[in-house]
């Protein structure tokens, strides 16, 4: 309707007779309804009832952050109903009244709707993958949710929550319910103060938070499915998250002999594409109740949930490398809240994270008394770098008297754990007197030993015969981080009689006999040892450790240290464990007194002082300089907001396999951090998301990362 024809239905409708009144309203609202529906193509024929589908289609694009409007077909319209999988033309042009062109792309249908706000022709649904309904509102809901949070696009996180589809699982039925299993017995929870309160609870159908400090040994998979028989007993659903597959599997094999087959099922990586998804879909159409699995079944659609637990909720596995990048950690304290579920968060250690919750009250300590710690803790005695051995088979083996001893007394009583912050054989070296890096002094390489023993730079390959260090002149070199195989070799040669055994990343040990040996092994690659544990654990380079440029780096070397140690029998069956390091240093002393807590309190009381997460909330801006200064000139940032940078971003090592953070072979990239007060987080991803829109829609300058609460802060 033109706006003069408007002004003449007016002046008709305001001196018109009442007969002439109404035939003149009807038309109106005739015209605005044909302007509603749909027009199509080709003269498909549509759906009879709600005939447009809203899609979200796959395109990770931050600009392109919405859904699209689709006609849907009456020939799809059984199939085509919110949650399910299609295929549609996107880009398609108008020309001549019609919609043409446009590339196939996947998406999702969000919902129906009887209208669509878009005055042009809408395209039809162009396929109906699966009528399998994969996207529910609620995973639909958290996907919108954590995509706000990072500042991400709702489709990055919906691709990391829904599995990719396989049409030969889907074509298989699932097995029927379960019914719910009995309540567990409290077992080894009764060490803890609260413990049997927790499981009563969840049992109940409560929803209790807790932050629980495990007690050292192998006992934490069988209390973690207790957990989740709690929540199961009550009729409701579980899922715990755990970081890797060996952990899923000790855990899956604890909660399998608990309740049975059939009530929960494992998601990770090893099961391979088809039967992972296979389980999945069982999860979705209800069909079990229970998962257990690593960082992407975070998203798994549990029914009912009842509780999320989460296991060593610092360990890295738990951040996901693909955009927008979240942690498992806030992605189960939003399905606690949406969901009103039970939240366990366990480890043998404690993230300034857990502190935080538990200092603000939103979850509760759950702990053991002082006296249960001492008589599950090994004997820690500290050994600082300065100490010298004094024997020719210490010497040999690189370790001061104290530690040697400590081997040695081990093995007599059975296998002993010797951790090494690295893997591999080439280790880098540094001044034996000043500790100062040895490098290259044609282009300032790392030097690194060869096996026959001579130096040459890690970059340019150039031959050093003749080293002195730049800073006090010494001539004598020692490794900053000796591999673990190189370490395997100088304690087999130490300790000739006694079998070596090596676990990292290319070789990951489960279990290890209880007989006497030397079991060699990176962090987190630790084996358990058969019968009583380790009868005693070296852990060497603490330095190293404590010496990382990263904000969690005296966090980090704790966990890893705790980690190793939990595997040794306790103090009152002769456990022992040495570590290498200056012995007045915070985390050294945590594991002495084995108190990660206080450990945690006091970093996290240090962080609210310096205004670091997780007290403040923080982004990282990370591309070429002139694009990062131009984002955050557009961005219209919370009032406050505090800019720290930009600052030139390493260049990676090369040879080094390239990281999700690392900028492009070739390109100089810098860095600047962007920090808020608490409360305004929402607000610097809201703000940082659309000043990224913003640029891909004017085409301005090259891409820029975005990170909300990045976990290497140096």
């Amino acid at each position: 309707m033109s706006r003069e024809n408007g002004r003449s239905e007016v002046g008709v409708e305001a001196s018109g007779t009442g007969e002439q009144l109404a035939l003149i309203r009807e038309a109106v609202r005739e015209k605005k309804a044909d302007r509603a529906k749909p027009r199509t193509w080709r003269g498909a024929e549509l759906a009879a009832e709600l005939p447009v589908a809203r899609v979200l289609v796959d395109k990770g694009l931050v600009h392109l952050d919405r859904y699209f409007d689709y006609a849907v077909p009456a020939a799809m319209d059984a199939e085509a109903q919110p949650g399910v999988r299609v295929r549609v033309r996107f880009g398609a042009g108008e020309k001549g009244g019609r919609r043409e062109g446009g590339k196939l792309v996947s998406g999702f249908i969000v919902e129906r709707v009887a209208e669509s706000e878009y005055r042009g022709v809408l395209a039809p649904l162009a396929q109906v993958l699966s009528p399998e309904r994969v996207l529910s509102p609620e995973l639909l809901g958290l996907c919108r949710a954590v995509a706000d949070r990072y500042a991400g696009t709702l489709a990055d996180v919906v691709q990391l929550a829904v599995p990719p589809r396989r049409a030969r699982a889907e074509a298989k039925p699932s097995p029927p319910l379960l019914a719910p299993n009995a309540p567990p017995e409290v077992g080894s929870w009764a060490r803890y103060g609260a413990g049997a309160g927790f499981l009563s609870a969840l049992t109940r159908g409560d929803a209790p938070r807790a932050v629980w400090t495990a007690l050292p040994g192998a006992t934490w998979p069988q209390e973690l499915a207790r957990a989740a028989a709690a929540a199961l007993a009550g009729g409701r659903g579980a899922l715990v998250v755990v970081p890797d597959g060996r952990a899923a599997a000790r855990v899956d094999e604890a909660l399998s002999e608990l309740i049975g087959e059939g009530r929960h099922v494992l998601l990770t990586a090893d099961a391979g594409p088809e039967e992972r998804y296979r389980r999945w879909l069982a999860v979705s159409r209800g069909s079990v109740r229970a998962v257990i699995g690593t960082r992407a079944a975070m998203f798994a659609p549990v029914a009912d949930l009842g509780l999320v637990a989460l296991w060593d909720d610092g360990d890295s596995s738990h951040s996901d490398p693909h955009a927008p990048q979240p942690h498992a950690r806030e992605v189960l304290i939003q399905r606690s809240v949406n969901e009103r579920a039970g939240f366990l968060l366990g480890g043998l250690s404690c993230t300034v994270e857990a502190a935080q919750l538990v200092e603000t009250g939103w979850a509760r300590p759950l702990t053991a008394e002082r006296e249960q710690v001492r008589a599950a803790a090994p004997l820690v005695r500290t050994i600082g770098e300065g100490d010298e051995a004094r024997d020719a088979a210490a010497r040999a083996a690189r370790l001061p008297s104290m530690a040697w001893q400590v081997v040695r007394d081990g093995l007599t009583r059975g296998p002993v754990l010797v951790q090494v912050p690295r893997r591999g054989y080439a280790p880098r070296l540094a001044c034996e007197r000043c500790r100062t890096p040895a490098r290259c002094r044609a282009c300032a390489g790392p030097l690194e030993a060869q096996e026959a023993g001579a130096l040459a730079c890690a970059w340019c390959g150039r031959a050093e015969p003749d080293w002195h260090c730049a800073e006090c002149g010494g001539a004598r070199l020692r490794a900053q981080i000796v591999g673990a195989r190189r370490t395997a070799e100088e304690l087999g040669r130490a300790f000739p009689a006694v079998p070596v055994r090596t676990s990292g990343r290319d070789h990951v040990l489960t279990t290890v006999p209880g007989a006497p040996a030397l079991v060699v092994s990176t962090p987190g690659a630790e084996p358990v040892a058969e019968g009583d544990g380790y009868a005693a654990a070296l852990l060497l380079d603490g330095w190293a450790l404590l010496g990382r440029p990263d904000l969690r780096a005296g966090e980090e070397a704790l966990r890893r240290w705790l980690g190793a140690a939990a595997l040794v029998r306790g103090q009152a069956a002769g456990g022992t464990v040495a570590v290498i390091a200056e012995p007045t240093l915070r985390p050294v002393q945590a594991l002495v007194r084995w108190d990660p807590v206080g450990h945690a309190v006091r970093e996290l009381a240090e962080r609210a002082e310096l205004g670091f997460p997780p007290v403040s909330r923080m982004a990282s801006v990370a591309g070429r300089g002139e694009d990062v200064a131009e984002l955050l000139r557009t961005a219209e940032l919370p009032s406050g907001a505090e800019v720290l940078g930009p600052v030139p971003l390493p260049v990676p090592d090369a040879g080094r396999p390239r990281r999700p953070g690392d900028p492009p072979p070739g390109e100089e990239w810098e860095r600047a951090l962007v920090r808020v007060r608490p409360g305004q987080g929402a607000a610097l991803a809201a703000a940082l998301k659309a000043a990224r829109a913003a640029r891909l829609v004017k085409r301005e300058g090259e891409a820029v990362r975005v990170r909300i609460d990045p976990p290497d802060l140096g």
